[in-house]
């Protein structure tokens, strides 16, 4: 991808609006441009400018009202909807997109301090399941198939992914199944089974034994946890803003299924 067509897609990236093929594209040409980095940073303070800065006029009553009188209830409350998700939007994108710039930074660290391949294919897997993460969180759907009944997330996967993991559901215990995506970990295409527990979503990401020996111990960044795990006999890593004891707990679920 060249400068142009990053520049154009960094609105549509900034909103969401990108595929995950795209977004992965776009951000492998930020890790490696100082200059359209410089322009989404510059994007994200624009639009709090604008939020915070900009003059505001009030409106007269009689217009506030004719006007109010109007909008058809289902719109307002549309509306009302769409300010109240923005933020968050916003700031998964500038966060999955600085996480991806420190993690970039590693990289390029162990390149001049000629660290080994292994630790260099560390940091572009972890940097993925960060990166993922963080667009499924900005995105208006972090899933690409919703349901609870596990009996149709795993036939959902097959033919999509090398082989279809096993799900299942925690909702008894306070981990929901919410559904699966696929996304990309390296070169590899895997599935990502996701639940929320309270207000936290989790992305357990169905992992090959070759990436999970290559991510270590458990990492964090910016109040999000990365941790190894095992799905049943499967290899898994486990993203999400849980604390600590509650991922312990997540992760015996996730080791005792058959």
């Amino acid at each position: 991808m060249d400068c142009k067509t990053a520049h154009d897609l960094l609105p549509l990236y900034f909103d969401g609006e990108l595929d995950r093929a795209t977004s992965r594209e776009l951000e492998t040409h930020l890790d490696g441009c100082a200059e359209c980095r410089a322009a989404l940073i510059e994007l994200d303070a624009l639009r709090r400018s604008l939020r915070s800065d900009a003059p505001r006029y009030p409106a007269p009553t009689a217009l506030r009202e004719r006007i109010q009188m109007q909008i058809p209830r289902p719109a307002a409350d549309r509306a009302r909807r769409i300010r109240s998700v923005w933020l968050p939007i916003a700031a998964s994108l500038v966060l999955a997109f600085a996480a991806g710039a420190m993690l970039t930074s590693i990289w390029n660290t162990s390149n001049r301090s000629g660290e080994s391949t292994a630790r260099q294919t560390q940091n572009q897997i972890v940097r993925d399941l960060f990166a993922s993460h963080w667009r499924a969180l900005a995105a208006t759907s972090p899933v690409d198939v919703v349901s609870t009944d596990r009996h149709t997330v795993k036939p959902w996967f097959a033919g999509k992914v090398a082989q279809a993991p096993v799900v299942q559901d925690f909702a008894d215990q306070g981990f929901a199944l919410v559904g699966g995506r696929v996304d990309y970990v390296g070169t590899q295409r895997v599935p990502v089974l996701v639940y929320r527990h309270g207000q936290h979503l989790i992305d357990v990401f169905v992992i090959a034994q070759t990436d999970s020996a290559a991510i270590g111990t458990r990492m964090q960044l910016q109040g999000y946890t990365l941790d190894k795990v095992a799905l049943g006999d499967e290899s898994a890593a486990v993203v999400s803003d849980m604390d600590q004891a509650e991922l312990s707990r997540f992760a015996q679920l996730l080791a005792a299924v058959k």
